[in-house]
């Protein structure tokens, strides 16, 4: 290509050309370099082509080989697997053969225990008829020998047998009534003597007084003033102290006194106490009056826990479980018809251990007995059952002997007694209940009728108090402000009155008084 351009060159100078063949010179010029760039291109073209084709065809090479390389590795997978099912199917042929080969040994040995268990029916189907013709044999044989007894004797078997059990029976009546008699004289001698006398001793021993629990309390006042500041402003104090206690605060003609009334001893105590240490510290406003009941309530538990120690030492008893201890104390302020429990029980106590005594039983196993006989009166009123079994219940349940529980249960013969001590435990008991002036019969009636007006009362959802006062006149009943409505409290005073009317009997009408107010504390610090 340079070789062209440098004879067009030397021709157009050694031709000596003038400007128009400068333009032509220049336009061969152009054309002869555009012919060498599209030869070159052309030549690099064919490089790049036949390089492509090597490459392809080095590509084409090196996926043939790893295809080759796939197709072997696919037919070794294969084969491995085939190769690994062969064998699991070998495995699973012996396997299969095996359980054949067991198959065969078991159907071999029921076919070998089936002939021997028919061997054996057949076997005993020949003793069973060879004993079938002994049995027969033998009841003939028998008949016979009888047969012939009864014809020597002249009577027949069963005639024999009534006969000589008619003869045995009176020989032995007539025996057993004379000997029944004599024991029974001589028991009944001996035993009333020695009951009378037992009694009548324990009887003349026990020469406590005994005082009748009424139904109110009085408690004294400096000055008739002092009524007032009880009464407080629109009578806001002595509604807080009935709410607060449940008792009836009677504020009348009466000089320098005030009457508080209930059916519950407890109660009259806690108000009676708690009135007192107002009317001693001066104020008396509602929110002191709760203080001070509450602190009273606390400090009566400590009371009544040093009254049951008191009785134990007096009947010089111990280990007794501090529950029981403070059980026993709550009888205290629990009457029945009438009677103190706490004093009824320390009095069959003593009666018991004399008894016990004079008989030479176990003194302390009876008073023991006899002083925790009605311990299931504390909560009688609150769980179901009688006053007995519920008692013989705590006693179990605080490590009490079996006999003292069985006294406990049985003082009411409810359970029959398992010793001696149970028997005098139950004596003492109707001694101590039966003597002349223990028990009123009406007060305990009273005392009962005001207790089911409270328990149908606090048979409502909602009801936080309820008390029974004006001598079971009227019924009291405090209601929690975010369980009742104002609407739910109007129902619930008709709901009460009226099943008041359908299950109790009364005299007179009760009024039905439902308290719902709100209570909002607040502390300044």
């Amino acid at each position: 290509m340079t070789t062209i351009f440098e004879e067009i060159v030397s021709m157009a100078v050694v031709g000596g050309l003038g400007l128009g063949a400068g333009f032509v010179l220049n336009g061969l010029i152009q054309r002869a370099r555009l012919t060498a760039r599209r030869r070159e291109a052309e030549d690099r073209v064919r490089q790049l082509t036949q390089s492509a084709e090597r490459e392809a065809e080095n590509l084409v090479r090196e996926a043939k080989i790893e295809a080759k390389d796939l197709l072997f590795q696919s037919n070794a997978d294969i084969e491995k697997r085939e190769k690994e099912k062969r064998g699991e199917l070998q495995r699973l042929e012996k396997r299969l053969g095996q359980r054949e080969e067991g198959l065969e040994r078991k159907v071999g040995n029921f076919e070998r225990r089936e002939e021997e268990f028919r061997k054996r029916t057949h076997t005993l189907s020949r003793q069973e008829e060879a004993l079938g013709k002994k049995e027969r044999l033998c009841e003939q044989t028998i008949q016979e020998h009888r047969e012939a007894l009864e014809h020597v004797a002249g009577l027949t078997a069963e005639e024999g047998k009534r006969q000589l059990l008619a003869e045995i029976e009176s020989e032995v009546r007539l025996e057993a009534a004379g000997l029944s008699k004599r024991i029974l004289d001589e028991a009944r001698e001996c035993a009333e003597r020695e009951a009378q006398e037992t009694v009548t001793n324990a009887i003349q021993r026990i020469t406590r007084d005994y005082v009748n629990e009424a139904t109110i309390s009085v408690v004294s006042l400096a000055n008739d003033g002092m009524k007032g500041r009880i009464i407080g402003r629109e009578g806001r104090n002595i509604r807080a102290l009935e709410a607060a206690t449940g008792v009836d605060l009677i504020v009348d003609e009466t000089p320098e006194a005030v009457i508080v009334s209930g059916f519950d001893p407890l109660r009259r105590e806690i108000a009676k106490i708690s009135l007192e240490r107002l009317m001693e510290d001066g104020r008396i406003h509602p929110t002191r009056i709760e203080e001070v009941v509450e602190k009273v309530k606390g400090d009566l538990e400590k009371v009544m826990r040093e009254e049951a120690e008191k009785v134990i030492f007096e009947l010089g008893l111990s280990d007794f479980h501090p529950e029981i201890v403070k059980l026993l104390g709550r009888l205290r302020y629990r009457t029945s018809y009438g009677q103190n429990n706490l004093y009824h029980a320390r009095e069959a106590a003593y009666i018991c251990g004399i008894m016990a005594a004079e008989l030479g039983l176990d003194i302390k196993l009876a008073k023991r007995g006899a002083l925790l006989h009605d311990i299931g009166k504390v909560v009688s009123h609150e769980e179901e059952g009688t006053h007995a079994m519920l008692g013989a219940e705590i006693a179990k349940k605080y490590g009490e002997s079996e006999k003292i529980v069985n006294a406990i249960a049985a003082h009411h013969e409810q359970v029959p007694p398992l010793c001696h001590e149970s028997v005098l435990v139950a004596a003492a008991e109707a001694l101590s209940a039966a003597r002349p002036g223990a028990r009123r019969e009406t007060l305990e009636a009273y005392v009962k009728r005001l207790e089911k007006l409270e328990s149908l009362a606090t048979g409502y959802n909602g009801v936080e108090k309820a008390y029974a006062i004006q001598a079971g006149r009227e019924v009291r009943v405090i209601v929690r402000q975010d369980d009742v409505s104002d609407n739910e409290a109007f129902h619930l005073s008709r709901d009460l009155s009226k099943k008041i009317e359908k299950e109790m009997t009364y005299p007179g009408q009760v009024k039905v008084t439902v308290i719902r107010e709100s209570r909002f504390v607040e502390f300044a610090k």
